[in-house]
């Protein structure tokens, strides 16, 4: 694999000089030399890449790493080093499939020996392996929730803070072209000032009740149904689409109501059902700083709806609006327009496209894993120099929502957001 990214450089017993002449401690410049030879490792080595979890997510991630050099020549190289699982014969025929060199069934052996380690785990496995590979000096990418509740999702922020490495948090809808071409359109004031924002994610899986439960089903492991699933992604972009101070600023409350349609569910080949103990469906109302209302909701029984997950943002001179059913596309109320004008966002100018096809010639959803992947590994090979977004910090104030909603749900009335 190569030397070890973590190694140290020799360090002066006396220490030295900054460039401006001021004297540093030994501690001081060990820490620039470190960052110093971390940065030059990365940005000349293959990073080597360990991987826990093949299925979905799995393959939704071996298939951007493996896009990558094809389409982004600037990347880092990468070698999908290690595929991790618990059934050994499962696990070898998705390494074959998935295009990783090794296997291995105890993610502990291989979080420290590895450049990159990513968690696609289910929820309840996003904890222990990612601070453990965090404490390693590994860099982390994990998928979202960030965890299942909010006191092992901060857990993770502190982790990843100590670090001092990229540790990044896996909201792939940041990535559209689209959802980046309408930041610069609220960024730039076209909408005016903030009033509504609106979200919701819908889709239909789970409307036969004897479809098989899953983990998904289950508290302790996926921490909350449609809210955590579904609610994360709605709730990040609105962050990251108006929570600048200068546009709506974060969510100050919510309110919330969950509900489970479907009290227990068939176990997969068996006679048996176990319980459903998440949400099947949730609302929420928030209030944004700026005094801005919002709406989100998700559902896995919004029959005919496969993945529609869409945001409206209504301003005092603009809107627009955005639909994952049809992700090439940005639907924009000008000001002094009489409607909407619906743009395909395909151009070369546009975001990530360049790296694409000519215009017109539309992406899809397994592209924007390719995005993400690409400002990963480019943030991890530059080091400090390039910080990415969306990180732990990000995946911890998701969480406090989704948290908040919840709480909301049991107790009733409206529940204010801890800063943290």
């Amino acid at each position: 694999m190569g030397e070890p990214h973590r190694s140290r450089g020799s360090v002066p017993r006396d220490g030295g000089r900054s460039d401006d002449g001021r004297l540093l401690s030994r501690a001081a410049i060990d820490e620039a030399q470190i960052n110093n030879y971390t940065r030059e490792k990365w940005s000349c080595m293959t990073l080597q890449v360990g991987v826990l979890g093949y299925r979905f997510m799995g393959k939704a991630h071996a298939n951007a790493l493996a896009r990558l050099p094809m389409f982004f020549p600037d990347a880092p190289d990468v070698e999908r080093s290690v595929l991790v699982g618990r059934d050994e014969a499962a696990l070898e025929a998705a390494a074959d499939e998935l295009g990783f060199r090794s296997t291995a069934t105890d993610w502990s052996q291989v979080v420290d020996d590895v450049d990159v380690f990513y968690n696609l785990g289910p929820n309840h496995v996003h904890a222990e392996p990612s601070i453990a590979a965090l404490e390693a000096g590994t860099p982390v990418f994990c998928e979202k929730p960030l965890a299942p509740t909010l006191e092992t999702a901060e857990k993770m922020a502190d982790a990843a803070t100590e670090a001092g490495v990229p540790a990044g948090c896996a909201f792939n809808y940041r990535f559209v072209p689209a959802i980046r071409y309408a930041k610069t359109l609220l960024e730039a004031g076209e909408l005016g000032e903030i009033h509504h924002v609106r979200g919701r994610y819908l889709q239909d899986w789970l409307v036969d009740p004897d479809a098989p439960w899953s983990w998904r089903n289950d508290a302790d492991m996926a921490g909350s149904g449609a809210l955590g699933d579904l609610g994360s992604h709605t709730v990040d972009l609105a962050r990251f689409l108006v929570g600048d101070d200068d546009l709506a600023g974060e969510i100050e409350r919510v309110s919330g109501h969950l509900q489970t349609f479907v009290e227990e569910r068939p176990v997969e080949g068996g006679q048996d059902t176990r319980p459903v103990t998440v949400d099947d469906a949730y609302t929420a109302q928030a209030q944004f700083e700026n005094g801005a209302v919002g709406t989100f909701e998700a559902s896995r029984f919004a029959t005919g709806h496969k993945n529609d997950h869409t945001i409206e943002i209504h301003g005092s001179t603009g809107s627009l609006r955005f639909s994952l059913e049809r992700l090439n596309e940005l639907e924009v109320l000008w000001p002094e327009s009489r409607g909407y004008e619906t743009i395909l966002v395909t151009d070369a100018e546009d975001p990530y496209v360049d790296h694409w096809w000519p215009p017109g010639h539309v992406i899809g959803w397994e592209h924007t894993f390719v995005h993400e992947n690409y400002e990963f590994l480019s943030a991890v090979a530059a080091a400090d120099e390039k910080p990415f977004s969306p990180n732990f910090e990000d995946g911890l104030a998701a969480q406090r929502v989704l948290a908040a909603i919840q709480e909301s749900d049991e107790r009733g009335g409206w529940v204010a957001l801890e800063d943290g």
